[in-house]
């Protein structure tokens, strides 16, 4: 099948704004919050219209803003007849997957790549060469055998607006990692710039003279499905008794949007099953809602959650983006089989992450981590960018485990990070190393594994220093967990 590759660029330049707007542009942004600014400049950059902007920009009060972005939203939602807005959880599922994938020197959502996909998704098809090097030709490029710079081909079979076979190439000219968008299929060429080479003869395809318009499509922001769409989520909370234990720990993907990872478990022991097919079944229906301090809702979802086995856990999880602020949680399930309910309310205070500052993820403490497949990153219960982090929500172990750690530092400009474990106890160091950070990084993300098998049972505290020595920032992270002897 013949596929028509049509190499994008982001177009260097854009027309000059008159004077007058960006006067009231300038004016607007500073009389905003930097919180709004923010969230314009990064966590939407790529998806708001220009009509979206000026609109968001002549809004006069922070209570206009919040019903602007509200109402942004509510506009994508693929789905208005359910509390959920997946467009929205996959944007920003997307952004925290640039930031972990992407970044170079300067963070993942800001490269070429990031941007692509942010706006468009994981491509269907992706022709990677990480280490350049030899490279056979296409006729369509020459032929003949070239030496290239890294680079990376793209293929979506369809995009909306652009249309079908899209295929975009980026570029590592620099050797730095950052790739960039390319629509001259010679820049990944290392030998262009040997004295004496002669480039191939290209043959001039028909979308050749068609690259400014793909280019300038690619920028636009994504068709809106439902630009006319309102919504309005009403429930009833009721309440009752079931045993139910929550724990919500935050994971940055811009400074305006945390990903708020709510997990519950429930013990199989109160839960009432039934025989299906012979496997033994129980299903609890769930409703969350979270309000601002003013009891202004902010998210809504529910699930019917399906357990299998009478033993053990069942735990359940939910990523809600969350802008840095004082919320309350408000939880709601019940036993379709047995008709018990629980209910569970507790604030929740989503940190701020400021950029250029020294910062770092809940340091969660998993049962399970492992990575997962190319085309669930990102996506499902537990997942954080490219890993399934599973958190022991009773932070309480059997000396015959592994214990996970998972920890994300953010603005790292090089410094180190001292590990201490210690025996609450008897205060005894347990365990104590560093490491040596020499390289500035904007996201290092940590996964260790500590066996347990040497300890004796008791409550321990895992404390994490970690030093910034350019900037003579230090934040320690820490968790307690148990150790509780195994089970005869």
């Amino acid at each position: 099948m013949r596929f028509t590759h049509l190499i994008v660029l982001l177009s260097l330049c854009a027309l000059a704004a008159a004077p007058q707007q960006k006067k009231r542009d300038r004016r607007a942004s500073t009389e905003m919050g930097s919180a709004y600014s923010i969230w314009e400049k990064q966590d939407v950059a790529y998806i708001i219209s220009d009509e979206e902007r000026q609109a968001f920009h002549r809004l006069s009060n922070d209570d206009e803003r919040d019903q602007f972005i509200e109402q942004f939203w509510l506009r994508r939602d693929p789905t208005p007849d359910t509390a959920e807005n997946e467009f929205k959880e996959e944007h920003y599922r997307r952004i925290a997957y640039a930031n972990e994938r992407f970044a170079s020197g300067i963070p993942g959502w800001r490269t070429d790549r990031g941007m692509i996909y942010i706006k468009y998704g994981p491509p269907d098809e992706i022709d990677p060469h990480p280490s350049g090097g030899s490279y056979q030709r296409p006729i369509e490029q020459g032929g003949g055998t070239s030496v290239t710079y890294p680079f990376e081909t793209w293929r979506y079979r369809y995009i909306e607006g652009i249309g079908t076979n899209v295929v975009m190439e980026f570029v590592d000219t620099t050797m730095t990692g950052e790739y960039r968008l390319t629509t001259d299929p010679q820049e990944k060429d290392a030998l262009q710039h040997v004295p004496g080479y002669v480039p191939p003869n290209l043959q001039m395809g028909p979308n050749q003279f068609d690259r400014t318009e793909l280019a300038a499509n690619l920028q636009k922001p994504p068709h809106i499905k439902f630009p006319d769409l309102e919504a309005v989520v009403t429930s009833i909370v009721r309440y009752n008794t079931l045993p139910i234990l929550v724990r919500t720990d935050f994971i940055p993907v811009t400074p305006t949007s945390i990903l708020s990872n709510i997990t519950m478990q429930f013990d199989r022991r109160d839960l009432q099953f039934r025989d299906a097919d012979g496997v033994q079944k129980a299903t609890v229906n769930l409703y969350a809602r979270i309000t601002t301090v003013s009891r202004r809702n902010v998210n809504v979802f529910e699930d019917a959650i399906s357990v299998e086995g009478t033993s053990g856990l069942a735990l359940y999880q939910k990523s809600v983006p969350l802008a840095p602020g004082k919320y309350r949680l408000s939880i709601a399930a019940r036993d379709v089989i047995g008709g018990n309910t629980a209910t569970y309310e507790a604030a929740i205070d989503v940190p701020a992450f400021p950029e250029h500052q020294l910062a770092a993820s809940s340091l969660i403490l998993a049962d399970r981590m492992e990575r997962v497949p190319t085309r669930a990153i990102g996506t499902g219960q537990f997942v954080i960018g490219d890993m399934k982090v599973r958190p022991r929500v009773t932070e309480t172990f059997t000396s015959a485990e592994k214990l996970g750690v998972y920890i994300q530092l953010h603005h790292l400009t090089g410094g180190s990070i001292e590990y201490q474990l210690t025996n609450n106890a008897s205060n005894e160091s347990i365990i104590a190393y560093t490491e040596d950070i020499t390289v500035p990084t904007t996201q290092l993300t940590i996964e260790k594994w500590l066996p347990l098998g040497t300890f004796a049972p008791g409550a321990y505290t895992l404390r994490l220093i970690v030093t910034d020595k350019t900037r003579n920032q230090t934040i320690t992270p820490s968790a307690s967990f148990t150790i509780a002897a195994p089970r005869e």
